[in-house]
């Protein structure tokens, strides 16, 4: 028989690995929602009703051999994964792939995609009632929302806050400063290096007028406001031996081969991990594929025990930074390894265009073109 390996998390690592895994083991994929969600697509898809359907795959063609569970891990030890309904999963290896939880609507919070499409549906209408948007965070998702909206509704006027002194500080000086440029020709501003003295009275998301001032007095009315940072890793049924990797964070100690520290039939991918990188979907993608290589050595039995030149085990290495920004369908900018700071022609035609669906429609086989 083949070996079990059970993957905890449908996302875009546990995906990308439970679809690597499925032709050498007895694979299952376990998550509560019914769809993959594609968080790349988010953020347009509250601005753009017709964009939303495309952010949503169903599991049901993702594996040829192994399945997928509909629920909760609750309890995750080495061996051994019990589920919300009482289910308990024996496995040969796990791969923890939970991800993290961030404010909406850069990602959903609904396991329900029938669900989750109506709240962005309210999500647009409350938006497009809304003259004035202010935003809290310059972060890459920050700076991407205001980008969205301005290419729907170049009337509106939006506001971004940070207390930072500038944006996107981990990336070249010329990349900042061609996001700033096109930021302001967008006719967003930019509040940085001040905070907000208090929130606004109303909730994240919330329609409602409000004014705010920051602590150096700017003062800002809108008429609605999104929260864009606040990244919160799943990790919180790890027990057992399991338990002891779990940082306060939230983050997992994993080693360089991406196995759990400890454990040598225990990896981890993506946002979980405590790998100084940045925590994308490109980054679990790449995780992904070491876990695969790598469970599939030991199955093979090319590698044992944990750690870089442990038999066949490949070593995950974090690449220099790169990102890819879009600010709606035709701006934004890049930074890529070897090419240095591209123009908003690179960022829109490998990512800001369709932001990723046809190739996450070929990884979940629902691509018709």
């Amino acid at each position: 028989m083949s070996p079990t390996v059970v993957v905890i998390g449908g996302g875009y690592g546990g995906s990308a690995a439970a679809k690597a895994l499925d032709g050498v083991a007895d694979v299952v994929l376990v998550d509560p929602k019914d769809a993959f969600f594609h968080a790349v697509g988010a953020l347009r898809a509250v601005v753009d009703p017709e964009f939303l359907p495309k952010v949503f795959f169903p599991y049901d063609k993702l594996l040829a051999n192994g399945r997928v569970v509909r629920d909760r891990a609750v309890r995750v030890e080495p061996g051994r994964v019990t589920l919300a309904s009482g289910e308990e999963l024996a496995a040969d290896y796990i791969v923890l792939a939970t991800g993290s939880g961030y404010p909406f609507p850069a990602k959903s919070d609904l396991d329900d995609s029938a669900a989750a499409q109506r709240k962005y549906r309210e999500a647009h209408a409350d938006l497009l009632a809304a003259d004035h948007v202010l935003l809290l965070g310059a972060g890459p998702v920050g700076l991407e929302f205001a980008g969205e909206i301005k290419a729907v509704w170049p009337e509106k006027k939006v506001v971004i806050v940070d207390p930072v002194a500038d944006i996107l500080s981990e990336y070249e000086p010329e990349l900042r400063e061609e996001i700033r440029r096109q930021l302001a020709a967008l006719d967003v501003q930019l509040v940085l290096g001040t905070p907000l003295k208090e929130n606004p009275a109303t909730a994240s998301g919330e329609r409602g007028t409000f004014h705010v001032s920051t602590a150096a007095d700017v003062d800002i009315t809108a008429d609605i406001w999104f929260r864009c940072f606040g990244v919160v890793p799943h990790t919180d049924y790890l027990a057992g031996a399991l338990a002891d990797v779990r940082q306060a964070n939230g983050e997992v100690a994993v080693t360089d081969t991406l196995q759990v520290k400890g454990q040598d039939t225990v990896f981890a991918l993506g946002d979980i991990t405590d790998i100084a990188e940045s925590k994308r979907a490109g980054t679990a993608s790449r995780h992904a594929q070491v876990v695969a290589d790598n469970i599939k050595a030991l199955i093979e039995g090319e590698g044992e025990g944990e750690g870089e030149g442990s038999g066949g085990l490949a070593a995950y290495r974090p690449g220099p930074p790169a990102i890819l920004l879009p600010l709606g369908p035709t701006g934004g900018a890049a930074q890529l390894p070897g090419q240095g700071v591209l123009g908003a022609d690179v960022a829109a035609r490998y990512k800001g265009a369709d932001l990723l669906t046809g190739r996450f429609g070929e990884l979940f086989g629902t691509r018709t073109d």
